[in-house]
């Protein structure tokens, strides 16, 4: 646990008396599969760190469809924009898996940030790195095919979630058919016809919520 945390851009400019601190303020709260830990427009009080399993992070359109934003893992950290925007949350987050978070309260938070000017630069600089994906995503939606957002998602996910196997890189993503097309920004349909011709190419074999990439080369070349 503390080698998950010690990844969090939150302890990176803390020498250790402050490191082991900061923990101790820290709470531990277990989720289990499909458990919702906040809902889109919830009160922001709190930032979560991912200790064990997956979150994913989605909104919700008014007719109800869902947008996936992120799905994240060990290590990651999410719900920080309301301590620099305290307004309700722009997405909800439900646990994929059965999950461990360490969660601060930003009342908790805030002496850090007002008293350590490092901390507050790497929450920042945390900020900074999302809004990039963002901006890759809106340029992907716009000048990407499907096939190629669904070959880039898959491996983005293999990257951080990716294990080796006997036959290529096991990506256990943990996401339904359906979660997978809100995450790429497609239909359901569109993606499962992606996902068949990257099979029958041999570049991998679908599991269920997961993928075995055996061809990460020419996944490579699909996703450019």
């Amino acid at each position: 646990m503390d080698d998950v945390l010690s990844k969090l851009p939150l302890f990176a400019a803390l020498d250790d008396d402050a490191n082991v601190a900061l923990r101790v303020a820290m709470r531990h709260e277990n989720f289990s599969r499909g458990d919702v830990i906040f809902d889109e427009g919830d009160p922001g009080t709190k930032l979560f760190a991912v200790i064990e399993g997956k979150v994913k992070l989605a909104r919700t359109a008014p007719d109800g469809r869902e947008n996936l934003q992120a799905v994240l893992g060990p290590g990651e950290m999410f719900g920080e924009l309301s301590l620099f925007d305290p307004k309700p949350r722009t997405a909800g987050a439900v646990a994929l898996t059965d999950t461990v978070l360490a969660s601060l309260a930003h009342e908790e938070l805030r002496p850090w940030i007002t008293g350590r000017p490092d901390v507050a630069v790497q929450l920042l600089q945390a900020l900074a790195q999302r809004l990039r994906r963002t901006n890759d995503v809106l340029a992907d939606l716009v000048f990407s095919d499907v096939p190629s957002r669904v070959a880039k998602a898959l491996l983005g996910l293999a990257e951080r979630f990716g294990q080796p196997s006997s036959d290529g890189i096991h990506v256990a993503h943990d996401l339904t058919q359906e979660e997978l097309a809100q995450l790429v920004g497609a239909s359901r349909e569109t993606v499962n016809k992606a996902l068949a011709d990257f099979s029958a190419r041999g570049w991998l074999r679908i599991e269920s919520r997961a993928v075995v990439i055996r061809d990460v080369e020419g996944l490579t070349r699909r996703a450019r």
